[in-house]
């Protein structure tokens, strides 16, 4: 049965009609299109690569970062840069949130990438789409796929600091809870798996999985589906209390390289967060995923592809909606 499901998913999985290039391409999807500054700023997505190459060249950690962003941003409020701004009169921040306090960064990396395009196309190019173009460009430059990126998002004229504490999916939350997360937003179970699967890249504070060392469930003893050395190597640098901000590989494998390794350790009882591992041990849906994916790279690149065009996709702004930012920190007309 167990096998037969793997199949089963694999094959529904790699249908034409999920994995068409021309959904991507579409100008009809959701009123974006990857060719929307072609005329009004032509340079814009060299610009933006640029950028972030000198960026991810200088820490290789910012491309795990920049990914997060963009995802941190759609799952509150749509894809519309709400994320970038600052507190104000009449604005609290939603970097301020408890998923974002301490470790949402790349912020300076968005400002550099605006200036730049500010200088060469003035109140052209959102900051919205400055977080989705950067998202792809990170996953390019340390081995991932590419697509291409829908474009014509505009920015918020507000954000939502109690949406990111409720909307954004926790580290500890049970699967039900993130796949619920995922469907409000219009994203399906391929998406939670796939998208899971930027944890290939990038690090994680001791505070999101201590509870997995020490008491996952209320009983004093460490997660069972943990690995048994994994875990006393865990603990070594995340203490019972103390050491909140102390960084772990999300991928003990290759942390700095884009690959399909993530869901290889979760096979292995070495998945970081309770919530890769529960992809593995809650459900036979998003388990034969984890199997597909670590049994085919290719297959995961795919899906994680057409899943990041999706998310990038959440309710954007578009039209006269929102406005351009001039600074992506604060609204136009900021007092």
């Amino acid at each position: 049965m167990a096998t037969s499901m793997v199949c089963l998913v694999a094959l529904c999985l790699v249908s034409p009609l999920l994995l068409a290039g021309a959904v991507v391409g579409n100008p009809g999807y959701g009123g974006l299109f990857p060719q929307f500054y072609d005329h009004s700023c032509p340079k814009a997505k060299e610009m933006v690569h640029s950028i972030v190459a000198q960026a991810v060249a200088r820490e290789t950690r910012m491309a795990a970062s920049l990914v997060r962003l963009h995802f941190h941003d759609c799952f509150v409020k749509g894809c519309d840069a709400s994320v970038l701004l600052d507190n104000s009169t009449n604005i609290i921040s939603e970097k301020g949130s408890n998923p974002n306090k301490n470790s949402l960064r790349g912020f300076e990396v968005v400002d550099q990438i605006k200036a730049a395009l500010e200088a060469a196309c003035p109140g052209t190019v959102s900051c919205a789409d400055i977080l989705a173009l950067a998202a792809r460009d990170s996953t390019i430059l340390v081995g991932g796929p590419f697509w291409d990126v829908p474009l014509g998002r505009r920015d918020s004229l507000g954000a939502s600091i109690q949406g990111s504490n409720q909307g954004i999916p926790a580290p500890n939350n049970t699967l039900p809870t993130i796949i619920t997360k995922f469907k409000r937003l219009g994203l399906n179970v391929v998406d939670v798996v796939a998208l899971s699967g930027g944890h290939t890249i990038g690090l994680s504070r001791c505070t999101s999985f201590r509870q997995r060392l020490y008491n996952q469930s209320g009983n004093g003893l460490a997660d069972g589906t943990l690995d048994v050395s994994y875990a006393a190597q865990l603990r070594q640098g995340c203490p019972r209390s103390g050491g909140d901000d102390n960084l772990f590989p999300l991928d003990i494998v290759s942390s700095t390289k884009f690959d399909n390794y993530y869901f290889k350790n979760i096979l292995a009882g070495r998945g970081l967060l309770s919530s890769d591992e529960v992809l593995l041990t809650k459900s036979a849906e998003t388990a034969a995923l984890v199997k597909a994916y670590a049994n085919d790279v290719h297959l995961f690149f795919q899906h994680f592809a057409q899943s990041m065009v999706n998310m990038g996709n959440i309710t954007p702004l578009t039209g006269s909606q929102g406005e351009i930012r001039k600074n992506c920190r604060r609204l136009n007309n900021f007092h």
